[in-house]
């Protein structure tokens, strides 16, 4: 049976207003992500990197993300909740943590994850994460958030140097259009 993505949404909403943290949503997303070729169906092969956007609310925001082969986004944090679905492909966190008493925010790797077709994992209020699609072909995963995904202050780290810096959606949207354009050459 394909995904059914309007019903996805009012599960998720229902899951969000039934209890504010990410176990009921994670069970929702979990239940979408163990039948990999419906949520295919449903959602549409993967094609090219990118961000759909399919719910957005100050409380929730589900996205379908495309990871590229073999990219990369620098560690950053989302300050709510998420919970990431992976129907396709693999992704590859890592999980960082503040180096106590360093300055400027700089961070230290603390642990790994790599998420394949199947897995909902849930992430924390405060976790910092950077994430690859370690494969040669497209990652799929529904990434469910629990705010408004766009709008939050939220920060990211300089992939070089490990320093805080304030998180920039546009740039980060950038990645997604310049992984194709990459991808095309």
């Amino acid at each position: 049976m394909p995904f059914d993505l309007e019903q996805f949404i009012v599960d998720c909403r229902a899951a969000r207003e039934a209890e504010p943290s990410h176990k009921l949503v994670r069970e929702v997303v979990a239940r979408a992500v163990s039948d990999p070729s419906g949520v295919l169906r449903g959602l549409g092969e993967p094609k090219r990197c990118e961000v759909q956007r399919l719910y957005h609310s100050p409380k929730l925001t589900i996205l379908n993300v495309i990871w590229a082969p073999k990219m990369t986004v620098m560690p950053h944090d989302h300050r709510m909740w998420a919970v990431i679905g992976v129907y396709t492909g693999r992704e590859d966190n890592i999980f960082w943590r503040r180096v106590p008493g360093a300055s400027g925010g700089k961070l230290e790797a603390r642990s790994a994850k790599a998420l394949s077709e199947k897995d909902a994992e849930p992430l924390g209020h405060s976790i910092i994460h950077s994430v690859t699609n370690p494969i040669p072909r497209l990652t799929g995963a529904i990434h469910v958030y629990g705010g408004d995904f766009f709008a939050a202050e939220r920060s990211e780290w300089d992939p070089e140097t490990l320093l805080e810096e304030r998180y920039d959606v546009e740039r980060a949207m950038r990645q997604f259009d310049e992984a194709n354009a990459s991808r095309r050459a």
